[in-house]
């Protein structure tokens, strides 16, 4: 009994027990606040929707199966509550990790204090966790084991974070609390138990204005499940808040190249991508991932004849 379950653990966490694979990342994590924390919901200003997709080790394929390299879909909005000085938000995530796939529902409220020249936010996201695992692409040890999944089976559970958000006029910091109730997922078998473990992000930026028409972000992104850590650094420089250029680094992973336009003349709607090249561990993955941003943002109506200014440097 003890080896059978083994094997159904080995089945069921075997992305559960590693950090990078429980939650997704992003390589353009600095425009992508509110999946990093709920605080962020409506602190811009303005009506943000935002799409995300991401292919890992572009062109990978398993040795068994047909289970594929990982894909991950993002589609999000968030806009402000002017009179609760306040902002709401939502997303839903979609992880494919060949044979296992999460799904992830949220919605989040967020409340803004105003302090000086600068605004403090607290937030709260509330919402499901699927997890669905197709027993077809394991490759078993052992064969008639009465634990084994067959077929696909699904299991959804609640979900719920917090987080905190300054920004000031050229810097911001973010801190995000993920997967607090640390749901358990068991697919039937109670002597198999296996968790979300509790996430914490971490994200900051500081924007140098070199000249009127340049500007240059620095980001960071600390993510850790209290055992590991893992650490993300970029530069990206922008001309005329037109278009942006810039190089990234994921610790002990890949190295990055981010480059993106802002179309239309209010520039409301924007283009990105993040390109990885795998720089460890390549004998087990393909060179590169490839990542595509699309954003838009709703116009400003003005409730008086008080022009609206915006400072496009946050709006991503």
């Amino acid at each position: 009994m003890l080896k059978r379950t083994f094997y159904t653990l080995s089945l069921l966490l075997v992305t559960a027990g590693a950090f990078a694979q429980q939650d997704a990342l992003f390589t353009q994590y600095m425009f992508n606040n509110l999946y990093m924390t709920p605080a962020y919901a409506g602190v811009d200003g303005v009506t943000h929707f935002s799409a995300i997709h991401r292919s890992q080790w572009l062109g990978y394929q398993s040795s068994f199966g047909d289970g594929g390299a990982p894909t991950t879909q993002m589609v999000s909005f968030n806009t402000p509550i002017h009179k609760l000085n306040s902002g709401a938000g939502a997303y839903i995530m979609n992880d494919k990790l060949g044979p296992q796939n999460n799904l992830e529902a949220q919605v989040m409220y967020a409340y803004h204090l105003g302090i000086k020249d600068t605004k403090l936010s607290f937030g709260i996201k509330a919402g499901i966790y699927s997890q669905t695992v197709n027993g077809k692409y394991y490759r078993y040890v052992q064969e008639g084991d009465p634990l084994i999944v067959e077929g696909k089976e699904s299991q959804v559970r609640p979900d719920l974070g917090l987080g905190v958000f300054y920004r000031a006029e050229k810097y911001y910091l973010g801190l995000g609390f993920n997967h607090l109730l640390r749901s358990k997922f068991n697919f039937g078998q109670d002597s198999v138990r296996g968790a979300l473990e509790n996430h914490i992000n971490f994200t900051g930026g500081y924007f140098y204005e070199v000249s009127f028409d340049l500007k240059v972000q620095f980001s960071t992104a600390i993510r850790t499940d209290l055992n590991k850590t893992q650490v993300d650094l970029a530069g990206i420089a922008y001309i005329k808040d037109t278009m942006w250029g810039g190089v990234a680094f994921r610790q002990s992973e890949a190295a990055s190249l981010l480059l993106g336009y802002a179309l239309l003349k209010d520039k409301s709607l924007k283009l990105g991508t993040g390109i990885d090249f795998i720089v460890k561990d390549r004998a087990a993955k393909e060179t590169f991932s490839l990542e595509f941003m699309i954003s838009y943002d709703l116009p400003v109506v003005g409730t008086s004849g008080k022009k609206v200014v915006r400072t496009p440097r946050y709006r991503h």
